[in-house]
C-alpha cells in the first residue's frame, strides 16, 4: 500500500513537472501556429487555391525535404539523446560535441544547397510527375529562390537541438513567429505590386515572383538568427570543431537509420503529391494547407509535450531506469490522447465551417474552401494516433534504437501509398484529395498499433490497459461534445440558411468551438481523468 502511495505521488510530481515545461512552450507554439495560420490565409487570399498556389506550395516543400533527408530527421530524433549523454560526461565534453555537430552540419548543408539548386528541375519533376495540374516551369522558378533556405532550415534544427538539451525551450518555440511575420509582410508587398505572375511563359525576373520567393526564404533566415542570439545568451560559444572521437561512430550508425526513415517518408510525400496533383486544380495546396491546419493542435500540445519529455526519456534510458522510462512514456501517451481528442473532434465536426470561414476571402472561393475544410476534418481523425506514434518512435530513439522506427515507418508509408493509388483508380478528381487524407489518417492508426505492440515486446508491460481506458474515456467525452454541437447547429438551420455560406460558416464554427471542447473537457473533468489533474491544479492555484 505504501509503495502504491509513493508511486502515485511520484506520478503527480512527474505530471506537474511535465505540465510546467510543456505549458511554457505551448503558449509560444500557439502564437506560432496562429501566426502561421494567418500567413496561410493571406497566401490563399492573394493566390487563391489554383495553379500558382500549387506551384508555390510544392517548391516551398523542397528545401524542407532536402533538409530532412540530411539533418532535420536526425537532429529531431537521435541528436537530443546523444547530446544529453555527452553533457552527462561533463560541460566541456557536451559543448565540444555540440560544436562538432554544428560544424559538420553547416558543411553538409552548404554542399547540399549547392547541389539542390543545380538539380531544381529534377526535384520538381520528381514531385510533380507528368500528369500534374501544377505548372512545372513556375514550380522550378520558385524552387530556385526557395532552395537556398536549406541552410537556414538545417541551422534552425541544429540550434533547437542544442537549446533543448540545455532546457531552453522558449527560443525554438518563439522563433517561427518571426518567420511567419516576415511571410505575412511578404504577402502584403506581393498584393500591392501591380500585375500577376505569368504562367505561360514563366519569367524568372518577374517582380511578384521574386518578392514571394525571396521573402519566404528570408523568413526562415530570420528564424535561425533568433536562435543564434538565444544560444549565445546561454554562454555557448561556437568554434569550428574538426576531427574524430568515439561518439561520432555511434552518431553515424543512428543517423543512417534516421536518414533512411526520412527517405521513406519522402517517398510517401512524393506519392501523395503525385496523386493529389491529378485531382482538381489546387488539390496539392488544399492538402498541404489542410495538413498544416490539422497539425496546429499537435504543434501546440503534442510537440510541446514531446519536447519536454524527450530529454527525460533519454536520461532514464541512459541510466537504465526502466520503471521511470515506462512511466513517462505511458504518461505522454495518455496525456496526448486526453488533451488532443476534444480538439481533433472539433476539427472533425466543424472542418467544412473552418475551411469556408477562413479561406473564402480574396481570391479564395467557397467550393474550394469547403473541400479544404472537409479534407481537414478527415485528417483530424488521425491527430491522436499521429501524436502517439511520434511519441513511440522517440521512445525507441531514446533507447538508441533507430532501426525499429524506420521499419514502423515503412509499414505506415506502404499502407498509405497502396491506399492512395487505390483511391486514384476508384475516386473522382473532385474527391481525390479527401480520399488521400483518409489514407493518411488510417496509416497513423496502423502505426500507433504496431508501435505499441513493438514497444511491449521491447520493454515489457506498458500499462496498455490503463492507456486504453484513457483513450476510450477521451473518445466518449469527445463524441458527446460532437453530438451536442451537431444538434445545436441543426437547430440553427433556419438562421444559417438566411445568412449566406460564409457568415453561416462563422456561426457554425463559433457554436461548435464553444460546445465541443466545453462538453469534451467538462466530461473528462467529471470522469476525474488523472491526466487533467496537473492542468486543473494550476487553474485552481491561479
Amino acid at each position: 500500500m505504501g509503495a502504491h502511495v509513493v508511486e502515485q505521488a511520484e506520478a503527480r510530481v512527474r505530471g506537474q513537472s511535465l505540465a510546467r515545461a510543456s505549458g511554457t512552450m505551448a503558449v509560444a507554439t500557439a502564437v506560432s501556429r496562429v501566426s502561421g495560420l494567418g500567413a496561410k490565409i493571406a497566401l490563399v487570399a492573394v493566390l487563391g487555391l489554383g495553379v500558382v498556389n500549387d506551384s508555390y506550395t510544392v517548391a516551398n516543400t523542397l528545401p524542407t525535404v532536402v533538409n530532412e533527408l540530411l539533418l532535420g530527421g536526425v537532429l529531431t530524433s537521435v541528436a537530443v539523446p546523444l547530446l544529453v549523454r555527452a553533457q552527462q560526461e561533463g560541460r566541456r565534453q557536451g559543448e565540444s560535441y555540440a560544436q562538432w555537430m554544428i560544424t559538420m552540419g553547416l558543411v553538409l548543408l552548404a554542399a547540399a544547397t549547392a547541389l539542390a539548386v543545380a538539380a531544381a528541375p529534377l526535384l520538381t519533376q520528381l514531385y510533380l510527375g507528368s500528369d500534374t495540374r501544377a505548372n512545372s516551369a513556375l514550380t522550378t522558378a520558385f524552387a530556385y529562390l526557395l532552395l537556398p533556405g536549406i541552410v537556414f532550415y538545417g541551422l534552425s534544427a541544429l540550434l533547437a537541438a542544442v537549446l533543448n538539451v540545455r532546457e531552453r525551450f522558449g527560443a525554438p518555440a518563439w522563433a517561427p513567429v518571426a518567420n511567419n511575420v516576415v511571410v505575412i509582410a511578404t504577402v502584403v508587398v506581393y498584393a500591392v505590386l501591380p500585375g500577376e505572375i505569368s504562367t505561360d511563359p514563366v519569367r524568372m525576373g518577374e517582380p511578384k515572383l521574386l518578392v514571394l520567393g525571396i521573402g519566404t526564404a528570408l523568413g526562415i533566415a530570420v528564424q535561425s538568427s533568433i536562435m543564434v542570439v538565444s544560444l549565445r545568451r546561454t554562454g555557448f560559444r561556437f568554434r569550428w570543431r574538426w576531427g574524430w572521437d568515439h561518439r561520432l561512430s555511434e552518431f553515424g550508425e543512428l543517423a543512417f537509420w534516421v536518414v533512411l526513415y526520412t527517405a521513406v517518408s519522402q517517398v510517401g510525400m512524393v506519392v501523395i503529391t503525385r496523386v493529389t496533383g491529378q485531382g482538381t486544380e489546387g488539390s496539392v495546396a488544399t492538402f498541404n494547407y489542410a495538413w498544416l491546419l490539422s497539425q496546429v493542435p499537435y504543434g501546440v500540445l503534442g510537440v510541446s509535450l514531446l519536447t519536454a519529455l524527450m530529454p527525460r526519456l533519454s536520461r532514464a534510458a541512459a541510466a537504465g531506469r526502466s520503471g521511470e522510462f515506462v512511466a513517462d512514456l505511458s504518461l505522454g501517451v495518455r496525456t496526448s490522447a486526453v488533451m488532443l481528442m476534444p480538439v481533433s473532434a472539433l476539427m472533425v465536426v466543424a472542418g467544412g465551417a473552418i475551411g469556408v470561414s477562413l479561406f473564402s476571402v480574396g481570391a479564395g472561393d467557397v467550393a474550394a474552401a469547403d473541400r479544404l475544410g472537409v479534407t481537414l476534418g478527415v485528417l483530424a481523425l488521425g491527430i491522436v494516433p499521429f501524436a502517439v506514434t511520434m511519441l513511440q518512435l522517440r521512445a525507441f530513439y531514446a533507447m538508441k534504437d533507430a532501426r525499429t522506427p524506420t521499419w514502423i515507418n515503412v509499414i505506415m508509408v506502404g499502407f498509405r501509398s497502396v491506399l492512395c493509388y487505390v483511391f486514384l483508380l476508384t475516386v473522382g478528381p473532385d474527391r481525390l484529395v479527401v480520399a488521400v487524407a483518409l489514407a493518411m489518417s488510417l496509416s497513423f492508426v496502423v502505426g500507433a498499433v504496431v508501435g505499441q505492440i513493438w514497444l511491449h515486446f521491447r520493454v515489457g508491460r506498458l500499462g496498455s490497459r490503463r492507456t486504453a481506458g484513457s483513450v476510450l474515456r477521451s473518445l466518449a467525452a469527445s463524441a458527446a461534445g460532437c453530438g451536442c454541437a451537431v444538434a445545436a447547429v441543426a437547430g440553427l438551420d433556419p438562421v444559417l440558411a438566411s445568412m449566406g455560406p460564409v457568415a453561416g460558416a462563422w456561426l457554425t464554427l463559433a457554436v461548435s468551438t464553444v460546445i465541443v471542447p466545453v462538453v469534451g473537457f467538462g466530461l473528462l473533468a467529471l470522469f476525474r481523468a488523472p491526466e487533467l489533474a496537473p492542468a486543473l491544479e494550476r487553474l485552481r492555484r491561479r
